[in-house]
């Protein structure tokens, strides 16, 4: 694991000040659910036009949902509130777990700009205890000052009980907890037997939970996937929160509901896991911004919610600022750039460097499609990329300048622009699984 050291990067977090100000006046920062929905119109992404989180808030009822276990047979439910409380500090918005993407650098920038609490990419756990030089680059932190990089779940992928265990012993001391990902949908999972594809073998997935629960200092908590039933998705949750589970988060779709931009989340379902449990419940789905979230807090009763994809596009999606000031594509090279800084305090692989280049500048590389592929082509450093994302800055403010507009317009048409990118998804799946097999196999 690598002993990162860290700058004197501490600095107030104004999103978080503003927000417990707000929340200890009953401020509703300002924002009606009439007009998170005209803003939603216009940036819903395509193929769930149907997701209308004004309707799931008034549809949902849950009301017939009783408590799945009884209270004796979750000793450790009380606990497990003393800890979401106080050590985890009752995040409510959280940076979900990505594979290669949510390291600590992209970790920072997102609690500089509102995050609560996050994930550490996914580990590998067979190959997080053979292999050191993964365990070095995939597991860092601000070892030195351990409270920046807090609240923290280390995650880890596993299908054996032991080998689970001897890689949460790794990170035990440096995190919070240790997370199982039982939500991965994608083909690497399926071939390593791990993650969604665990859901039709529950025993197993049961003890992955108790060997963590019985052996580890610290709680163990599950991020998983639904089932298209609503009871049996309960069910499965119940029997994880009953095998020592302190913590429950639920992704909305399922298993074969792979893409966030092709089908919507299920909120009835999650609200429906969180009036079953006695411990926390975080949601996971059909976050696009800053006032969904607010509405998926409201309509699920969870305790907190997650982003992946809208954060890669929006560092700041959970920053109080945003719920005046929405996010525009001119903000994508100037928060590269600033992540560029953190880059420089904390070392990063540059395939991880590359996706959030890829992810921050997208809307402005379907115009600048010069750019695109240099970006695909180069080895990127941290020097080379704070050179490329000026170089893009230089060219917005001319647009801007020039022409008047702070948007682009797209160079091919949409459906070309899609056809790349399922390209570029599907060569970084194949390239993922090229690493991990080098590194010691699926």
């Amino acid at each position: 694991m690598a002993s990162t050291t860290t700058a004197n990067h501490a600095a107030a977090n104004t999103d978080r000040e503003l927000r417990t100000a707000a929340d200890a006046t009953g401020t509703t920062y300002g924002t009606t659910l009439d007009d998170t929905h005209k803003e939603n119109e216009s940036t819903k992404p395509a193929g769930v036009e149907a997701f209308n989180p004004l309707s799931a808030l008034a549809s949902i009822d849950v009301s017939d949902v009783g408590k799945a276990n009884r209270k004796e047979d979750v000793p450790h439910a009380d606990a497990a509130w003393a800890w979401f409380e106080t050590t985890m500090k009752s995040a409510k918005y959280w940076v979900a777990p990505m594979v290669d993407q949510s390291e600590l650098a992209f970790r920072m920038l997102c609690k500089k700009h509102g995050a609560d609490a996050a994930y550490t990419p996914m580990l590998h756990a067979r190959i997080f205890n053979e292999n050191a030089a993964y365990r070095e680059e995939h597991f860092t932190s601000t070892f030195d000052q351990p409270s920046m990089d807090r609240p923290l779940l280390a995650q880890f992928c596993a299908n054996d009980p032991e080998i689970l265990l001897a890689a949460a012993r790794h990170v035990e001391p440096f995190v919070d907890g240790v997370d199982i990902n039982l939500g991965c949908p994608q083909r690497i999972a399926r071939k390593g037997r791990y993650g969604s594809f665990l859901m039709s073998d529950i025993p197993l997935v049961e003890s992955l939970v108790k060997i963590l629960a019985d052996n580890l200092s610290v709680p163990v908590t599950v991020k998983i996937r639904r089932f298209p039933d609503v009871q049996q998705t309960i069910d499965y949750a119940a029997r994880l929160e009953r095998a020592g589970a302190s913590l429950v988060a639920v992704h909305g779709r399922t298993r074969e509901e792979k893409r966030a931009k092709s089908s919507a989340a299920c909120w009835e379902t999650i609200a429906a896991v969180k009036k079953a449990l006695h411990v926390p419940v975080l949601a996971n789905g059909n976050l696009r911004n800053i006032q969904d979230a607010q509405i998926c807090l409201e309509a699920t009763g969870a305790d907190g919610v997650m982003s992946a994809e809208g954060l890669l596009e929006d560092p700041a999606l959970f920053s109080v600022r945003r719920l005046d000031t929405p996010y525009t594509p001119a903000e994508g090279p100037q928060m590269l750039l600033e992540y560029c800084d953190l880059v420089d305090t904390y070392e990063t692989p540059g395939r991880m460097i590359k996706g959030h280049a890829f992810s921050l500048l997208n809307p402005w590389l379907t115009e600048f499609v010069d750019m695109r592929e240099e970006l695909r082509e180069t080895r990127m450093t941290p020097e080379v990329l704070r050179a490329f994302a000026r170089r893009v800055v230089e060219r917005v403010e001319a647009i801007e300048r020039d022409e008047g507009r702070s948007h682009p317009v797209p160079a091919m048409s949409k459906r070309k622009l899609e056809a790349m990118e399922r390209e570029m998804a599907k060569q970084a799946a194949i390239a993922e699984q090229e690493r991990m097999e080098a590194d010691g196999g699926a």
